[in-house]
Formats: structure tokens, sequence, C-alpha cells
């Protein structure tokens, strides 16, 4: 078996792209990722990356993340996206109690499993364990899920707490409710929860989870592991989108050595004017980039240790980073001309798929700035995403 290294698994990225981009057009209409690009990736060991070695796991850190994320992201958003949150929902379920991992990667070290953030359902104790009932949106990989992740809010006492459940595909109801216009080869669509016991041991508190603190924290013991979960979220939403923005850079610059002007039969690959749009946009991919790459560094450095204002400035960060991708795109979207807008043009997707993704909850940038703000001014974040 081949060592899986940061390297190999950078390289197995690199060898899916052809495979993806083959299957994104057929992947937007079908409105779900391709199986054969989910196949592929399985067969890769891309989902292994964040699994632990006890399980078999490669065990690698968000360096490689980052690395093989962008390039996915060059390839297609749709699959980019499904296939970077089977990654970090693997470690995800890493954070559960350990009789319930110990299972769950009893066969092999990775599961893909569709996380449903955002609590809207509802759970209560009772002996043993909880029942569960909600409905969820954007249950992105549910398509070719095994396990689905919810979060749901559950009342203790005088307090309520967000927490995470697992639960086994096949105890879920799937509602086809996914017809948008970006991101259409992701198949996020609704999944329906009914009164649905869940052992206790399948659950988790989002709190320690975001402070790095839950149980798979003093399980296993790289680092990884006891990393805040918000920066990883973030990441995982946001490399795609840095992946696009360099996409559409080389896509944009690519069509103009074939296009001409009108009027004059030009080239268009020789005004001025298509130079500035390009080296505009191909500047703020760059800043953007640079910005990501130095939060993963200060984020691989301090982990849980930093202090909230570092915290809440990396989600922040990310999320400004993002925000000048979306920037770029719709400059070179702009100077492209009409023909950017048939559907077999990859711009006009690069385009909708980034409009799209940045509409993240992890992306609120007014919300991730206010916090960011406070903190500036000495004051308490006041916020649940650091």
């Amino acid at each position: 078996m081949t060592a899986r290294t940061h390297d190999t698994m950078v390289d197995a990225a690199r060898q899916l792209t052809s495979l993806i981009r083959e299957h994104a057009r057929a992947a937007e209409l079908a409105r779900q990722p391709a199986d054969e690009v989910i196949e592929a990736a399985m067969s890769s060991g891309l989902f292994e990356m964040m699994s632990p070695a006890c399980y078999g796991g490669a065990e690698l850190d968000l360096d490689t993340f980052f690395e093989v994320g962008v390039i996915l992201g060059e390839a297609d958003a749709s699959h980019a996206w499904v296939l970077n949150f089977y990654i970090e929902h693997v470690w995800m379920l890493c954070q559960f109690p350990e009789v319930f991992q110990k299972a769950l990667f009893s066969s092999r070290p990775f599961v893909l499993a569709p996380a449903m953030l955002s609590p809207t359902g509802q759970a209560s104790a009772v002996p043993d364990g909880y029942r569960l009932d909600g409905r969820w949106q954007w249950a992105t990989g549910i398509v070719h899920g095994e396990w689905v992740i919810a979060g749901a809010l559950v009342t203790v006492g005088e307090s309520i707490r967000p927490m995470f459940f697992a639960l086994p595909r096949d105890q879920v109801a799937v509602e086809d409710t996914w017809h948008v216009d970006g991101m259409c080869g992701t198949g996020s669509h609704d999944v329906i929860i009914s009164d649905c016991f869940v052992p206790s041991d399948q659950a988790v508190d989002i709190g320690h989870m975001m402070n790095g603190t839950a149980p798979g924290s003093q399980l296993h013991s790289g680092p990884l592991y006891s990393t805040p979960m918000a920066p990883i979220l973030s990441f995982a939403a946001a490399l795609p989108v840095l992946g696009q923005a360099r996409f559409a850079a080389a896509e944009f610059a690519r069509q103009l050595t074939g296009r001409y002007e009108f009027a004059s039969l030009a080239k268009q690959s020789e005004r001025s004017s298509r130079h500035t749009r390009l080296a505009e946009a191909d500047l703020v991919i760059a800043a953007a980039e640079a910005l990501m790459r130095s939060v993963l560094a200060e984020v691989v450095e301090l982990r849980g240790a930093a202090v909230e204002q570092a915290r809440v400035r990396w989600v922040a960060a990310i999320s400004h980073a993002v925000m000048m991708c979306q920037e770029a795109v719709a400059t070179l979207c702009e100077a492209a001309g009409s023909s950017s807008h048939f559907l077999d043009n990859p711009l006009q997707r690069a385009r909708r798929d980034v409009n799209t993704m940045v509409c993240h909850t992890v992306f609120d940038t007014d919300e991730r700035n206010r916090a960011y703000g406070r903190s500036l001014l000495g004051m308490p974040s006041d916020s649940r995403w650091y």
C-alpha cells in the first residue's frame, strides 16, 4: 500500500481533476454529484485524510486539506464542495464519544456523511439517549451519504445546548428540494427526521467541538483533533471558492486568445482593457489566497491556545478573502462579454457557483466583522463562531 502523505494526497487530488471536469456539466443537470467521481474519490484515499491512524486513516493536517481543496475547487465547485465536506465531516465524527467512533470506523477509516449545521431540529433527553425530530436544509452529500450529522437544540434545565447527532442514512427521509441557480451539482436536499431515538454516544456538544475540547481531543493525540472547528469548517467552504477564482482567471485568459473585436478585427488578447481586468482579478485572487494561507499558518501554530481575538479574526479573515474571490470572478465575467453567458461556457457556472457558495453561514461577513470589531475594542466578541 502506498504511504498516504501530504504529497500523495495532493497527487490524488490532481489525478481526479480531469474526471471531475468531465462530469461537471452533467452533474449540474442531474442536480447531484457524479457517481463516477464519488467512487474515484473513495478509491483515491482522500476521504481518509483526516481519519486517525488508529482507524487506519492518514491523519494528515490542515495544510494537506488546504492544498487538496484548492486543487479540487479549480476543477469544479460542486464536486469540490461535496468532497471537501465529506473529508471534513470525518473529522467531525472523530469528535464523538469513543464507543461510537470505534463502531463507526471498524470496517474502514471513513464514512460519507452530510452535516446539517443549523440546529433547526429539536431533541429531548430520554433514558440512554435523545429523541430527535425536525427538518434540515443544506444536506450536502446526502445523495451518496451513509450517515448524517444533524444539529439540534436540547433543553437541559434552564439552558439550551446545541448538539450534533449522528444517525445512519436509513433512519432519515430525504426530500428532493435542490432546485437552485448555483452549486446545482451538490444535490444538497432536505432531510427529515421523525421522532428518532439517538443513543447518547452518537451525540456531542457543539460548543465543545467549537472549542477543540470534544471527546476526540482526548482520544486522539494529533493536534488536528484539538483544533477548534470554526476555522476547519471555514476552510472547507472557502477552498472551492478560491479554486474557482483561480480557474476563472485562467479560463478568461484562455478564451481571450481566440476572440476578436467585431469592428477592428483585433485580437481581444491585445486590448489593454482586458489586460487591466485580468491583472486586477489575478492580484485580488493572489491577495485572497495569501490571507487564507496566513490564517492557515496561525491556526496550525496556535490551535485552541489562541486567544479569542485571534480566533474571531481567523473566521473574519477567511470570510473577507472569500468575498475578494467573488469580486475577482465578477470582474472577469463582466469583461468576458456576452458569450460568457452561454450554458456551455464554464465562466457562467463559475460565477453562479461562487455567488452561491459565499452565502454559506460561515461567510456572514457582517456578523464575522462585528465580532472581530468588538474584540479589537477589548470587548467580548459575543459570537459562537470562533
